[in-house]
């Protein structure tokens, strides 16, 4: 259960060690072996899909499927970053995801259906029903486990950076963006290879009807089906440590979920022209409306937990009153960061930004607390950030009070009685600048 903090008389010395010995790390243990470990089998894994991809495409047609796959990944990247602007996970683990998905995920794919379709086509001695198989079943499930991998790392590995539903969704459709990209390349190239020996080009090309089909109709489909097992991990995530059940179901359900959606939308194929289509409009829209609906409320439902639970520490005096309103506020923060970066250049806008990260970790924190979900370890964490937010807490108020004054509903007017320093206190804000514009271009 979480407790009021202590008022903070003093700061904590910086640099202080959280409590106890340091106890001998063994090498394997160590960062720099598990981050080398990590880069070299992506690096790996990257080139043997580029050997592969490039063995089946073709020099031209390669660089073609590269050119054209390459289009959507920007505005997906920057819608999932978009999403997790309230408490923005750092970029290495974005980087690790899409990395994965570009690269092992879409390895381990690659060999496991082919080895599966192979095999398939062999025992059955039907080439045809093997190809049907593998991609409404081999593929759903080879292809949604590998990329599930990835959020599971990074639930296990960075556990404080996955806190819930948005930090699941986010890692999952950056992992599922990757894996796209991969997949892309290999069917526009070859779809190019298949122009270039059937002399077809322009619209009525075999390249322009899956540039299409997979970038501009549904360049959302593998992050949508990916994810489903994204929320299971975010739902995961909010549950006590003793809940062992449900942390494990949960994921699983999610990961189960996603496999059916993949195995509808590959199996849509075999109904014809129209039952591909119909499949799109009855099922993937709406599936892809309502998971974003979903992703924006529970932003927004963020966005009120740091307005519900900082209330406590402004009043222990680590925030000051206005503060709670302004890191509730998307427009509030930005306004803060400009203000800071304006008048304190980029290190004050970085140590704001910092601050409204920390910030937003504390509200998370609390309320996993308050409602008995809190790890083993929510002392030293909940010390960790206010040490955080303490030592960069004057270059970051002056801004938040900016902000505060910006974005706060104007005064009644008289009758109603006015407070404020009609009682001699003196005001924690900085002078109002009036050269300051945040708006102006």
């Amino acid at each position: 259960m979480a407790t009021s903090p202590p008022y903070p008389a003093y700061p904590p010395p910086p640099g202080a060690p959280a409590g106890g010995t340091r106890r001998h790390t063994h090498w394997w243990r160590r960062r720099w072996v598990r981050y080398g470990a990590l880069i070299t089998l992506l690096a790996l894994s990257g080139l043997v899909i580029l050997a592969l991809v490039r063995e089946q495409t073709g020099t031209e047609g390669f660089l073609v499927g590269l050119g054209l796959a390459v289009l959507p990944v920007p505005l997906l990247i920057a819608a999932f970053r978009w999403l997790d602007r309230v408490e923005p996970g750092p970029w290495r683990n974005l980087t690790f995801a899409f990395a994965w998905g570009a690269c092992a995920a879409a390895l381990i794919a690659i060999v496991a259906n082919s080895f599966a379709t192979r095999w398939i086509a062999t025992a059955t001695a039907d080439p045809s029903s093997a190809d049907t198989i593998g991609a409404t079943v081999i593929a759903p499930v080879v292809e949604e486990s590998a990329k599930a991998a990835a959020v599971l790392l990074v639930f296990l590995f960075r556990r404080r950076d996955f806190t819930g539903i948005v930090d699941g969704v986010v890692i999952a459709g950056v992992t599922a963006t990757g894996f796209a990209f991969t997949e892309n390349i290999l069917y526009l190239g070859t779809a190019f290879g298949t122009d270039q020996l059937s002399g077809e080009d322009g619209i009525a090309s075999v390249t322009a009807a899956t540039f299409f089909v997979r970038v501009i109709m549904s360049p959302f489909a593998h992050p949508l089906f990916t994810v489903l097992t994204g929320i299971g991990f975010g739902i995961a995530a909010l549950s006590a440590d003793r809940q062992h059940i449900r942390r494990v179901l949960l994921p699983f359900t999610g990961l189960l979920l996603a496999m059916g959606m993949h195995a509808l939308w590959n199996g849509s194929s075999a109904f014809g022209t129209y039952g591909f289509f119909a499949v799109y409009a009855a099922f993937m829209v709406p599936a892809f409306g309502l998971l974003t609906w979903l992703a924006i409320w529970t932003r927004q439902r963020e966005l009120g937990t740091i307005r519900t639970e900082l209330p406590a520490y402004a009043m222990a005096g680590w925030l000051t009153v206005p503060e709670p309103f302004v890191l509730g506020s998307m427009k509030a923060r930005r306004l803060a960061r400009e203000y800071a970066t304006h008048h304190g250049g980029r290190t004050a806008g970085r140590a704001v930004a910092e601050y409204e990260a920390y910030a937003t970790s504390l509200a998370f924190l609390r309320h996993r607390g308050r409602r008995g979900r809190a790890s083993t370890d929510f002392v030293v964490r909940e010390r960790e950030l206010l040490h955080e937010l303490w030592a960069r807490r004057e270059l970051a108020r002056p801004a938040l009070a900016y902000a505060a004054r910006v974005t706060a509903p104007p005064p009644m007017p008289p009758p109603w009685p006015t407070y404020g320093n009609a009682y001699g206190q003196a005001s924690p804000y900085p002078a109002y600048d009036p050269a300051y514009n945040p708006y102006r271009t």
